[in-house]
Order: C-alpha cells, then structure tokens, then sequence
C-alpha cells in the first residue's frame, strides 16, 4: 500500500487533533473528488513498518485525540490487508483514542458477505474502527457546511453503538455543534 500524505495535529478530519493519514488507491473516482491524484495506487510513498511506527509514535501526546484514515479509499480491498493489522496496533496501544476512517463505500455494503469490496481483512478493519464516514462523495449533493463530510449523502456512523444495536446508529456531534447541518443568520 501506498500513502501520499500524513497530516500531524490536523483538526479537520475527526474530532480534536487527530494524526492523518492519506492512502493511496481507489476505484470509486468520484466527480468533484478534492484529490483525485490519491486515486492511482502507486500515488506517494510506500507505507512501511517505519511508517506505521512513526504515525503510532505520534499519537502519544496527551493532545492529539486520535488516528484518522482516508484517501484515496481505505476500504479498496489491497489496502484493508495493510491497514486491518495497523489500526488493530493503534487501538491496542492506545485505547482512550479514537480511530476515524472516512469511505465512498457504505457500511451496509461493506457488512454484506456478498460484496466484492469485502475481504477476510474487513471484520478487523471495521472492529478497530471508533466512527465511520460513510458514502461517496456526490457533487450535486455537497455541501460545506456539513462536519466532517463534504456531501449530504454521507453519514457519520458511530461504529461502538452500531455493533451493539446489530444496525447503523449515526455518530452524536458535540452539543456546540449539533443540529448546525447549515449556517443561519
């Protein structure tokens, strides 16, 4: 697998500061997509063993909040192999964190044992997962005012309470923040 880009103290994608990291690869190639250029799998630098050490290292600080994957896809199925065990090592070592991951895949499909896109990999991947973001980006449906997604489609799925209520529970934003799908006057 490959990455083209690791983003330390990034407050954009996830709640608080997070540590990103941008894979390369994906298939979904969605109209509007703000980096089209992570679509080619050979896109950035390989994603070594140094790699992920440094990315776990930087998660240390009492600040920094969490991990967060996206891309290019996370879910394409080359890359659930590399990051299934990753992720699995962030949230061992540092459970208080939490894990964002970000797809154009949605969730049922990805559940689904008859999807293409799921892989012996997908279980785990999922299981380290804290809150999925879910769905592709659709241009006609974007909207910048929207947390942590760019298109009205996309959900923000809290990944905890979904696997107990056995179906998806959407993600419960910060009282500040909630309800403020639009900017008002």
């Amino acid at each position: 697998m490959n990455y083209g880009n690791i983003k330390y103290c990034d407050i954009a994608n996830g709640e608080g500061v997070r540590t990103t990291l941008f894979v390369s690869g994906c298939t979904h190639c969605c109209r509007g997509c703000f980096q089209p250029e992570t679509w080619d799998f050979r896109y950035g630098e390989e994603f070594t063993d140094a790699v992920a050490e440094q990315i776990l290292d930087s998660l240390q600080p009492a600040y920094v909040d969490g991990l967060t994957v996206l891309g290019g896809e996370p879910m394409e199925p080359a890359n659930q192999r590399v990051l299934a065990p990753f992720l699995e090592e962030a949230a061992r070592r540092y459970p208080e964190k939490t894990i964002w991951l970000f797809t154009g895949d949605v969730y049922e499909d990805l559940a689904d044992p008859a999807s293409p896109r799921r892989t012996e990999a997908t279980d785990r991947l999922l299981a380290a997962v804290d809150v999925l973001v879910d769905g592709p980006f659709i241009e006609e449906q974007k909207d910048i005012s929207l947390r942590f997604r760019g298109s009205a489609n996309q959900r923000i799925i809290d990944m905890g309470r979904t696997r107990q209520a056995g179906e998806v529970v959407p993600w419960q934003d910060d009282a500040v923040f909630a309800g403020r799908g639009r900017w008002t006057d």
